[in-house]
This record gives structure tokens, C-alpha cells and sequence, in this order.
């Protein structure tokens, strides 16, 4: 179970990695962050999100048109 969950659907990029942003800083080092979003863009956003912030992007999937990421804050 995710520290925090942020519900970003109906937004477009780049709103969900924005709010993510924010949101990463409220969870606990090592905690995570779950991340719902309907914009198929943010697949390769948040892969890129991982890379540049070094957080870990622990699993991604979809179901029903809803995607859901679950990343782990590394610092």
C-alpha cells in the first residue's frame, strides 16, 4: 500500500508530473507514491520523471484506460 495516493485523472501532460512533484515531497524517504492518470503520455513521462529525479519507478500498469504508478521516493 502506497505512503500517498494522487489522482491526476483527466489532466494532460505536463499536470500530472507537476502535481507528482509536488506530492513526492510528502511522502517519507523511502516511501511511496502511487500516481492514477488517464493521459497515455504519462507512461513515458514518468519513466523519464524516474531517471531524471533518481526515484524509483517500482511497477506501472493499466487497466480500464487508468494508469497506475507506483514510485518510491529515493531522497
Amino acid at each position: 500500500m502506497a505512503d500517498k495516493t494522487l489522482d491526476t485523472k483527466g489532466l494532460n501532460c505536463p499536470l500530472p508530473i507537476l502535481k507528482a512533484k509536488k506530492a513526492i515531497g510528502e511522502v517519507p524517504v523511502s516511501g511511496t507514491l502511487e500516481v492514477l492518470a488517464t493521459d497515455p503520455g504519462a507512461v513515458a513521462d514518468f519513466q523519464a520523471f524516474c531517471r531524471q529525479t533518481k526515484h524509483e519507478l517500482v511497477e506501472h500498469s493499466e487497466a480500464g484506460g487508468v494508469y497506475r504508478f507506483l514510485i518510491r521516493r529515493t531522497a
